[in-house]
């Protein structure tokens, strides 16, 4: 009963003011009387064409992030489940970026990207003074790609964690049978680590996937939803629309949308756990 005290005054009685507020037309000044509006909130988010920008650059961040934190994630545990000397010092070293704060990580790798950073100075160092510096977080074709290196960096020890207690699980004797039949490296990995952690995958990918869907510090501190949007997501949309727009009606509709696409993708996640125990 305290848990569920606590979270219903943290989570579900927001939650349901802001679905409320969704459906009316209000600002900052609480004091002032809500106006119901119905779905004049809901029609507009439809034909929001920044929405739909906004909409489109949060699942490419989901495509460029998902896919190579699996990869990356998976790789890395099978690299360190290994009885090596020196391995606990492998793998809390590559848990450490999970521990740095996300605004000490966005800080450090603005500097890393400035024009005037080390990245440009190692290139300029390398291909000569005439070299022009590149504008990783200045350039529409760059900067999201260089903001999704941050979510990647500080999230793949974390996942690399989920995907090692997995293999921890698995019984050394498959791996030792497949041996005798000729089965080793890839190959026994392809057989029987990638079946076996089948449900490590889909947690992981869709863990990560909300995650990557409600991206907002890296934006935030790196690149203000710039350059031209390019790196504007949804949740810093509902941020812009709040706080800088002081349209709170419009920005709880969008973190409706949001709320449902999140959704969408855990019920995806539950869908697949559930057809998996059955294969």
């Amino acid at each position: 009963m305290p848990a569920l005290l606590l979270l219903s005054l943290s989570v579900f009685v927001p939650a349901l003011l802001a679905l409320l507020m969704s459906f009316t037309r209000s600002g900052l000044d609480v004091s002032e009387p809500l106006t119901w509006v119905g779905l004049s909130n809901l029609r507009r988010l439809l034909a929001d064409a920044v929405f739909q920008q906004v909409l489109g650059t949060t699942v490419l961040y989901l495509v460029g992030v998902v896919p190579p934190v699996v990869a990356s994630s998976l790789g890395l545990a099978i690299l360190v489940n290994r009885k090596l000397p020196g391995i606990q010092f492998l793998r809390a070293a590559y848990y450490t970026p999970v521990l740095v704060s996300v605004v000490v990580a966005a800080i450090a790798f603005r500097w890393l990207y400035a024009e005037n950073g080390l990245l440009n100075g190692l290139l300029g160092a390398w291909l000569g003074s005439d070299a022009r510096p590149i504008g990783f977080l200045t350039d529409p074709r760059l900067a999201l790609v260089s903001v999704m290196v941050v979510t990647f960096w500080k999230g793949i020890g974390y996942y690399m964690v989920i995907f090692l207690a997995g293999l921890q699980g698995i019984p050394t004797e498959l791996y030792e049978a497949a041996a005798l039949d000729g089965c080793r490296g890839g190959r026994a990995h392809l057989y029987i680590t990638l079946p076996l952690l089948r449900p490590y995958v889909v947690l992981v990918a869709v863990i990560s996937a909300i995650a990557a869907t409600k991206v907002f510090e890296e934006v935030f501190l790196m690149t203000q939803g710039g350059p031209a949007g390019s790196t504007r997501t949804l949740v810093y949309y509902v941020y812009d629309q709040a706080f800088r727009e002081l349209d709170i009606s419009y920005a709880c509709t969008v973190g409706l949308a949001l709320f449902l696409l999140v959704m969408l993708l855990t019920l995806l996640r539950f869908s697949v756990a559930q057809s998996s125990r059955f294969l």
